[in-house]
C-alpha cells in the first residue's frame, strides 16, 4: 500500500501541485475575500491535471501489471487525493491566521476564515470526493464529467452555504454574529466537518471498490 501511494505521489502527481496550495494560500490575505474560492482551485486546477496525467501515463495498465489488488488500488489513490487536499486546507488555515492579525478591524461580507468556515470546506471537499470517486470509477480511466459533476457540486454547496449564512439570522449568528467569537462552537463545527469527511471517505472507498471490481481491464 505505502509503494503505491508514493507511486502516485513521485510518478503520478507533477511536483508543481505540491507547490501549487501555497500560492492558493496566499489568497487567503486578500481582505474580505470569498474565501471558499480558495480549496475550490483544488477541484479546479489539481483533480483534472493530476488525473488527466494518469491517464496519458496509461497508470491503470501499469498498477495492473503490479502484484497488487483492485482494493489496493483504489485505497492508494484515495490516500493521495485526500493528502493533496489536506495540503491545501491546511495551508491555507495557516495563511487565515495571518488574515486575522493583519485586518483586526475587517468587516466581512463573506465568510470569515474562522474554524466553523473551515468544517464548511471539509463538507465541501467530502462531497467532492464522494461525486468524483464512485463517478470515475465505473471506468477507472474517464474523468471528464466526473470532474464537471463534483465540481460543480462543490460550487453549488459553497454558494448555498454562502448565500444561507447572510439571509438565515441564525448562521448569520453563527458565523458573522455572537457564534463567531465562541471557540467552541466554532470548533464544534470544525470537527463536525472533519468527521463527514472522513465518513464519506470511507463510504466512497466502498463504493470505488465495488465499482471497480466490475471493470474490465483489457
Amino acid at each position: 500500500m505505502y509503494n503505491l501511494v508514493m507511486k502516485d505521489l513521485k510518478l503520478g502527481v507533477n511536483p508543481w501541485f505540491f507547490a501549487l496550495p501555497l500560492f492558493t494560500g496566499v489568497l487567503m490575505l486578500i481582505p474580505g475575500w470569498i474565501y471558499f474560492l480558495v480549496p475550490l482551485y483544488f477541484c479546479w486546477l489539481t483533480v483534472p491535471n493530476v488525473f488527466g496525467g494518469f491517464k496519458s501515463q496509461n497508470d491503470l495498465m501499469f498498477s495492473m501489471m503490479m502484484p497488487v489488488t483492485k482494493r489496493d488500488i483504489v485505497k492508494a489513490r484515495i490516500i493521495v487525493v485526500v493528502i493533496l487536499e489536506l495540503m491545501h486546507l491546511f495551508v491555507a488555515m495557516i495563511f487565515s491566521f495571518f488574515t486575522f492579525r493583519l485586518y483586526p478591524d475587517m468587516t466581512y461580507y463573506f465568510f470569515a476564515p474562522h474554524l466553523g468556515f473551515w468544517g464548511l470546506c471539509f463538507m465541501m471537499l467530502a462531497i467532492f470526493n464522494i461525486i468524483l470517486l464512485s463517478m470515475y470509477y465505473k471506468t477507472a480511466y474517464k474523468y471528464g464529467a466526473a470532474t464537471t459533476a463534483s465540481t460543480a457540486a462543490a460550487m453549488l454547496f459553497a454558494g448555498a452555504v454562502q448565500w444561507a449564512g447572510i439571509e438565515s439570522p441564525w448562521l448569520n449568528d453563527i458565523f458573522y454574529g455572537a457564534g463567531a467569537d465562541n471557540t467552541a462552537l466554532q470548533l464544534s463545527i470544525l470537527i463536525a466537518g472533519m468527521v463527514i469527511f472522513i465518513a464519506f471517505a470511507l463510504i466512497v472507498y466502498r463504493i470505488a471498490i465495488r465499482r471497480f471490481h466490475k471493470v474490465e481491464i483489457l
